[in-house]
């Protein structure tokens, strides 16, 4: 007989669900404060979450916003976490990508120039001195 658990800590349950990619990045990260659970502030990775709950997590620049559906016994591949909690609010990027605020920031260096010399940093002066 086997008895699907009721609960599971928050550590072992982002590591399963593959938010993060180790137990102890998870605990640290709950430890951390960068986890909430139904809106509350966890500063223990050894908190229970049920079927239901809806965790939100800062991670890497962003914020996901889960709801438990479900628990594993051992942590599977990416395809077994489809039934351990549904993803809300946007659709997250395939590609991982955070889309650019559009900002103008003046002129733009190419990335690994340096820093602009003193005569490119008289144009620029002079460039924007030129704007109304």
């Amino acid at each position: 007989m086997t008895d699907a658990p009721d609960r599971q800590r928050i550590d072992k349950w982002l590591w399963h669900a593959r938010v993060v990619r180790t137990r102890s990045a998870a605990a640290a990260l709950a430890a951390g404060g960068h986890v909430r659970v139904n809106g509350v502030r966890i500063d223990a990775a050894s908190r229970a979450v049920r079927r239901g709950d809806v965790v939100t997590v800062a991670l890497d620049r962003r914020v996901r916003v889960l709801t438990v559906t479900g628990f594993a016994e051992r942590r599977g591949s990416a395809d077994d976490t489809v039934g351990l909690y549904e993803e809300q609010g946007p659709a997250a990027d395939p590609s991982g990508a955070t889309p650019e605020p559009s900002v103008d920031r003046g002129p733009q260096r190419d990335p690994g120039a340096g820093r602009p010399t003193k005569r490119d940093r008289r144009s620029l002066d002079r460039l924007r001195d030129d704007e109304p």
